[in-house]
């Protein structure tokens, strides 16, 4: 069963993941770091939020990741990530990974044949020309279109449009609809395989997944008795915890390190 979580208000849920000897905060960018804007790549993390996630990576036994379904290069800016930097990155829904000390480490498999891919891309613009506030995302394996700037009428006809060209040229590929968002990718992988490589990588006890939209919950299905879901605004989901908005994100983050940090007092 979920709830809504008040910032300020104490959570049996949210002392337990505090308390967890070694804790991975995994979190969306879009939508739950950041505000949800018309232009994606101008997408960055609210200050309150950047603010929480450097004291969290600044603790011991605690890392910090952004889970994205954006392609590596896309997440690495709209992050502002360094070479230098403490925190994991998780693109393209787990296919995609940036470790700190080692830098990219891609999951296992081929991306797609750069010919099906560009071919598909080439096919899909102009489509997408056709339609206003419609935008189109080159992927590393695949693409995204955007309609955060199109009315709710466009977005129909332009997902209509898109899902029968791909399903013509790449029936094969995994679609993801998401919150004006369609995606097609070569690769099979979630965020539930990025939760699992997190929880390999860093031998976590833990952890805290945040999320907004329909791929975040591929995520939330997997957590165990000892991890925590929140999820970002409405919708159905598996999480354990609901929060409003980014903001409240970045206060449900604030008193998940005020804690963690008075544990290790």
């Amino acid at each position: 069963m979920t709830r809504s979580w008040t910032p300020g208000t104490a959570d049996a849920a949210l002392s337990a993941i505090a308390a967890t000897p070694r804790l991975v905060v995994a979190l969306d960018f879009d939508g739950t770091a950041s505000p949800f804007v018309t232009d994606p790549m101008s997408a960055r993390a609210l200050p309150e939020v950047v603010v929480q996630v450097e004291r969290l990576t600044a603790l011991p036994d605690t890392v910090v990741a952004y889970v994205s379904g954006r392609s590596m290069d896309d997440l690495r800016v709209i992050t502002e990530h360094t070479d230098d930097s403490p925190i994991v990155l998780a693109g393209s829904h787990g296919a995609q990974y940036w470790y700190p000390g080692s830098g990219d480490a891609d999951a296992r498999g081929e991306a797609a044949e750069d010919a099906e891919r560009e071919a598909l891309w080439v096919a899909a613009r102009p489509i997408i020309d056709r339609y206003e506030g419609v935008e189109l995302e080159q992927k590393t394996f695949g693409m995204g279109v955007h309609t955060r700037a199109a009315s709710p009428e466009i977005e129909e006809q332009v997902f209509a449009a898109i899902d029968a060209l791909v399903a013509e040229q790449l029936p094969h590929w995994r679609r993801r609809a998401g919150n004006r968002v369609l995606e097609f990718s070569s690769r099979a992988e979630g965020k539930d395989a990025a939760m699992q490589a997190l929880r390999e990588r860093f031998d976590a006890t833990g952890i805290l997944f945040a999320g907004d939209d329909v791929t975040d919950e591929d995520a939330m299905r997997v957590l165990s008795d000892g991890d925590l879901g929140v999820r970002v605004g409405p919708g159905e989901t598996a999480a354990t915890l609901r929060v409003d908005s980014p903001q409240q994100i970045a206060a449900l983050l604030e008193q998940l390190a005020d804690e963690r940090a008075a544990r290790r007092e």
